[in-house]
């Protein structure tokens, strides 16, 4: 249906049959439409207790099909503001035009601001303790990764700047297809207690990384 090239190679939208679409890259794909409970796993698990917050922060890392962004919204008030940061504006572009019916039109919320830019320079860029949750769902998740310590979005640096955002009790959730002892202990070093899920029923089970921090300290 359209396509792109990025330094990852082509980028294709594609459909199969009436209704069920794909984005692929170098013809491997990416995400279907037919499957996606480990990105709504992801947002439930990231935004879990989020709904009676006042004013919730979320930061989404990568767009996708919009999946992940639809499944937060609907377990935050209406109060909330959610980041997403996609590389490529053409992603955004589906969102709104011929996936927007698979999210109920996800990116048009007025909660939401979509930006054109890498999900660690969002990061940088917002002030101490200011995000409840950070979500990353980015196609080549931590499992994928060799040299995970240095890693620009996995590695301590990096986890350490999200550290520095996240508020009291906040949670990184992670997707990846799969484990990574690496990036676990990265999580452990700069902080975070550290749980793992793995989404979905049979077949293909992806895991979902969901770290959080400590509760304030008591005064006194």
């Amino acid at each position: 249906m359209d396509s792109a090239d990025t330094a990852d190679g082509l980028l294709e939208l594609r459909r199969r049959g009436d209704s069920d679409f794909l984005i692929t890259i170098e013809g491997r794909v990416l995400m279907t439409s037919r499957a996606h409970s480990s990105e709504v796993g992801l947002a439930r698990l990231g935004c879990r207790g989020l709904l009676k917050v006042s004013k919730p922060a979320v930061v989404i890392g990568g767009l996708g099909m919009g999946y992940t962004l639809r499944a937060a919204l609907d377990c935050l008030p209406i109060t909330a503001t959610v980041v997403v940061a996609e590389l490529n504006a053409l992603v955004l572009k589906w969102c709104k035009g011929p996936l927007a019916p698979l999210t109920q039109a996800a990116v048009a919320d007025l909660r939401v601001d979509v930006r054109i830019e890498n999900v660690t320079d969002t990061v940088r860029g917002l002030g101490d303790r200011s995000v409840n949750a950070i979500l990353l769902d980015l196609y080549q998740g931590p499992g994928s990764n060799r040299g995970i310590r240095d890693d620009p979005v996995y590695g301590e640096r990096s986890l350490r700047e999200i550290r520095r955002v996240l508020r009291p009790e906040g949670v990184l959730a992670v997707w990846t297809e799969q484990p990574s002892s690496g990036f676990q202990r990265n999580l452990t070093k700069v902080g975070f207690g550290v749980k793992r899920h793995r989404s979905g029923k049979g077949g293909l089970r992806h895991l979902i990384y969901v770290a959080s921090l400590p509760p304030p300290a008591a005064k006194g």
